[in-house]
């Protein structure tokens, strides 16, 4: 594939946008990557890391192996994804932290869009496609609704969740480091790279490296074999996901940051919400969200003692230009095209 200058600073572009997606939890760069044209193109890229390609190296020279493993593409979109993971980082805790309501109403909007682009490349919706469209959904939005298993200390089942969270980062619709939270290695995890646990490190990336390679296969088999149905899936994965980043929540239980205990988040206050407690006491370190439910926005009001303002009209202006985002973002990809 014949590829400008141009071209690779629109992947790069690209990535950012991804990274953006990933620096956010509950936000999948991977929905970022299918709406953005080149999430079939990264699936193949990461599959073909192989052992075949050390023998190219070996046989054909450094040329011959950059291009089979498309070396061009894949440091222009991890140059945009690492530069905007970085930097955007910060930003999204300020907003997650002081305005969640809004910046979830944007990927709200932004996902809803995703679906209908997504849907649009289904060339025929049989009734095989239709039932995998549902069971995707069924899916996601049964892994969102899941409590958090007890923190796990144990180092070695960082691999087994570094395999599995990796594979939630690659699928449109699941976010990675909610999948961590839910099998309780969050709080293992941040803990290692605050006190350079190297093993523990190494551990969870081996795991994800495993994962990633093993499950991009499977991903591309899919693809060849079962586009329609494949793409169907994913498609109801994006749209089960919703539940995840609807704005207006009630939550149920959390976790203690210094314990990893699990608590019903009525023993430490009475107001409904996390995000709405942590803003009124300035402390957004000591708990983490565990569980918790979808409501209406009146509803998110009477939660928090009407002290909350659920701010529902520039939430839906929000959802609006996160819906228009995708739409623009898919015009100017056909453009570069």
């Amino acid at each position: 594939m014949q590829r400008r200058l141009k071209d690779y600073l629109l992947i790069s572009l690209k990535g950012v946008a991804m990274g953006a997606a990933d620096a956010v939890p509950g936000v999948s760069g991977g929905t970022i990557a299918f709406i953005s044209g080149i999430y079939e193109e990264l699936i193949s890229t990461i599959s073909g890391v192989n052992l075949a390609l050390l023998k190219t190296l070996k046989s054909d020279g450094f040329s011959a192996f950059w291009t089979k493993l498309n070396g061009n593409f894949l440091v222009a979109l991890l140059t945009g994804i690492v530069i905007s993971f970085v930097s955007f980082m910060r930003l999204a805790k300020y907003l997650l932290e002081h305005h969640p309501v809004l910046i979830w109403s944007f990927f709200f909007g932004l996902i809803i869009a995703s679906i209908l682009f997504i849907g649009k490349q289904i060339t025929k919706w049989s009734p095989s496609a239709i039932l995998a469209l549902i069971v995707g959904a069924i899916a996601a939005f049964y892994i969102t609704s899941l409590p958090s298993l007890a923190s796990n200390t144990n180092s070695y089942f960082l691999f087994i969740a570094g395999a599995i969270a990796i594979c939630a980062m690659i699928l449109p619709g699941i976010s990675g480091s909610f999948i961590l939270v839910i099998l309780g290695a969050y709080k293992t995890l941040s803990n290692a790279f605050h006190d350079f646990d190297i093993k523990k490190i190494g551990l969870f990336a081996a795991g994800a490296v495993v994962g990633l390679l093993s499950f991009s296969h499977v991903l591309k088999w899919l693809f060849k074999n079962y586009h329609n149905t494949t793409l169907a899936v994913l498609t109801g994965f994006i749209l089960g996901s919703l539940n995840k980043v609807w704005p207006w929540k009630k939550t149920v239980s959390v976790m203690v940051d210094k314990t990893g205990d699990i608590v019903p988040f009525s023993t430490i206050t009475d107001f409904g919400t996390l995000s709405f407690f942590q803003k009124t006491t300035n402390d957004f370190e000591s708990y983490k969200t565990v569980l918790e439910e979808s409501v209406l926005p009146i509803h998110y009001n009477e939660l928090n003692n009407y002290l909350a303002n659920p701010q529902t009209i520039l939430a839906i202006g929000l959802m609006i230009a996160g819906f228009l985002t995708i739409f623009i973002l898919e015009k100017v990809g056909n453009r570069a095209s």
